[in-house]
Order: C-alpha cells, then structure tokens, then sequence
C-alpha cells in the first residue's frame, strides 16, 4: 500500500503530523477520525522519495539520552507502549522530536513494531539503536534495551561536547592566527616590494624573502581562485564520503591517523563490546547479537572483520580467534575475550572490557586535547617567526652596506 503524509489537529488544537500506509485517501481519513484527530492535509508521497520526517534536521544526543530513558522508565512502571508514547510526544517541548514521535505513536498503532517504525527516521534513530530496539522487542527485554541505548546516547553526546569544548580554544587560536598571518602577507608584506626590487637587481635578497613574496604574490594574483579551488574540493570530498566506498576509505583512514587512530579504535571496540554483552547477557543468540553489535562499532573495517568472525562461528570456531587474526583488535583484548568463552562468562567480561577501555580513551583523549594548544602556540610563532625573519633580513642587509 502508498504512504500518505498527514497534517491533522486533535481535540485541542494541537498540530499533528505523520505517515500512514493506507489503500486510499478516503481510508487515510477514516482512520483518522477515528483516532479523533481532524484532517487537515492528506498526500500521498511520491515513490522513491523521503518523507519529510527524514529530510529533517536532527535531534540532539542529549535530548535522545532522555527520550529513551523516559520511555523505559514508564514502560518499566507498567504504562503500555503506546501510552507511554503518547505521553512523551506530549511533554517534549522539541518540535521536530514531537512529529517523529507522532509518526511512530501513529505506526505502533497500527500494529508495526517499535523498532519498524522508528526506522523512518534514520535520522533520528541510528542503525544501532534501531537493532537494539528490535532485539528487545523480539526478546522481551524492551526497556533493558532502551535503557542501554539511553546509557550509550549519553556517554557518545558527553564525548562529543568535551571534545568540542576542549578543542575550542585550539581552534580560535589556530583561526585568529590565520587571519592575522594572512593579513600580514597579502597586506603588509607588499609596502616593501620597491626595497625588495633593489635587493633583487643586486642579487642580495635572501631567499627566504623570496619564498615570502612568492607566497604574498600569488594570494593576492590568485586569492580568489585558490578559495574556489578548495571550495570545490571540499564540495566533492563532502559528496564522496557520502558514498559507500568514501566511507569505508575514510574509517581506514582514521584508523591509521597518529595518535587519533588509536583512539578512534578504542571507541569503536568499546562500543562493540558493550552492546555485544548486553545483548548475550539478555539472552540474544550470538550469530543475532554479532549481527547487531558490528553496526554499533561505527567503523565499517572492524565490521568487515566482526562479519567474518560471525562467518567463522557459524563453521564452529571460536570468536576470539577471527577477530585476532583481522589484526584489528587490540591483543589484550581479544585474549580477555578468549579466556571468557572457555569459563562462559563472555557477556560479563565484554562490558567489562568496554568500561576499561571507555575509561583508558577518555584519559588518552584529554591527553592529546591537552598537547595541542602548546603545538598550535608553537606552529603560529614559527609561522610569525618566518614572516619577520623574511621582512628583516633584507633591511639588515642593506643597513650593513650603508
């Protein structure tokens, strides 16, 4: 059957929107009213395309972290599902999280799952936290589940806001550096050009005045060409890793980036860990639990390895093995894995392995944030340092000549 796109108002008013699948729009309507809700627009969407759920912005971790956390405490507390929707939709005062919550509010009802209908919106729901809701749903551990989603939103948005707050200063300090640098070189540097021509003529001006007019020169002969250029550039690389293979190229790459790799693997470990554990703990087969686990790791090069190792368990090997051999896994972590299938305490010691390694990035990571405010301080005053050594050199040259 078509979707059809919504746009309703209930007994008080209040703007509802969302989808529903129906034969007609008559039968749109119909169901409806029978919700007491009044019709106001009915569209049917066109094939292939989006509905305007996912073409919108996204909610923020923080405000998801609670959403989750709401919906398992109410249905913990014996709410049905679609009451405690109903009421959430209610209370967020988040206008985009409102109309995907009355879109899944408005599919629940209609008899498809939770985890069905939130995958509307990717969007908003990410392909783990879908997976996991599945699973709970499938293995009647729901609001475990929501409840693990909520602990792992939390933890990803506060590592995102102390990177983001510790890399601020960085940041300012690398951009006011630049604007003033460049402001010295298109602009200052040129008022001695006419001292520099006579240094030139006589075959005395140092070279690295030369590289310095160089560069002065061409900024200012080609500025704007040069901004187009990587205008362009980002442009295409933003397009590219939007594609699968972009994005399996960018993983790599962060893998193997100094000092950041290391991190970006601890994290991706950490949360495979994590969701592998809660997942066997809850009693999800382990071929099911991999399935849903290598898309919380976020790195499409261990997935490639976490698919191969469910391939080799299905031929009736062990898992620590495969993943030893893709050569992506960090040893100690992989032996504490090996060691808990022979004593069956895998689930435990996997959440155990996550909580250190969470625990050994997150020192590593305030440690490298650290060290790069002494190396941007340092790059720009070698920066300044070859600008006036480039602007003083000739003048001490011609005043030694006087």
């Amino acid at each position: 059957m078509p979707d059809f796109s919504y746009i309703a108002r209930d007994l008080r008013g209040q703007r509802i929107t969302g989808t529903l699948s129906a034969a007609s729009e008559a039968e749109v309507v119909a169901v409806l009213s029978g919700r007491s809700l009044f019709p106001v627009q009915v569209a049917a969407e066109k094939t292939g395309s989006s509905s305007p759920f996912r073409l919108g912005g996204r909610v923020k971790g923080q405000v998801m972290a609670m959403t989750y956390s709401q919906l398992a405490a109410l249905m913990r507390s014996g709410v049905p599902l679609l009451r405690a929707i109903h009421v959430i939709r209610e209370q967020t005062s988040h206008p985009k999280l409102k109309e995907v919550l009355s879109d899944v509010h408005a599919r629940v009802e209609d008899g498809t799952t939770l985890g069905d209908a939130m995958s509307r919106h990717p969007r908003v729901f990410s392909e783990m936290t879908l997976n996991m809701v599945r699973a709970g749903g499938e293995g009647g551990f729901l609001e475990d589940a929501l409840e693990r989603v909520a602990e792992f939103t939390e933890q990803q948005d506060d590592l995102k806001s102390r990177t983001a707050g510790a890399l601020a200063y960085p940041l300012v300090l690398a951009t006011v550096g630049s604007v003033v640098v460049s402001g010295l070189v298109i602009f200052f540097v040129p008022q001695f050009a006419p001292l520099f021509a006579i240094l030139r003529q006589r075959g005395e001006l140092p070279m690295l005045t030369e590289w310095l007019l160089w560069i002065s020169n061409t900024i200012r002969s080609y500025g704007i060409l040069i901004a187009l250029a990587f205008t362009g550039l980002f442009l295409f690389l933003r397009s590219w890793l939007s594609t699968e293979q972009g994005k399996l190229t960018a993983d790599k790459l962060k893998l193997r980036t100094p000092m950041a790799g290391s991190i970006f693997l601890s994290l991706a470990v950490a949360r495979f860990c994590r969701v592998l554990g809660t997942l066997l703990h809850n009693g999800v087969p382990i071929l099911k639990s991999l399935e849903i686990s290598r898309g919380a790791a976020g790195n499409r090069v261990l997935s490639a390895a976490i698919a191969e190792a469910s391939e080799n368990i299905t031929a009736g090997q062990s898992l620590a093995e495969p993943l030893r051999s893709s050569g992506h896994f960090p040893a100690t972590v992989v032996e504490m894995i090996s060691v808990a299938e022979e004593s069956n305490t895998l689930d435990s010691v996997l959440v155990q392995v996550a909580d250190n390694l969470e625990k050994r990035t997150a020192r590593r990571l305030d440690l490298m944030v650290r060290l790069l405010e002494p190396i941007m301080l340092l790059l720009l005053a070698l920066v300044v340092l070859f600008v006036v050594i480039a602007l003083l050199m000739p003048v001490i040259k011609m005043s030694s000549t006087i």
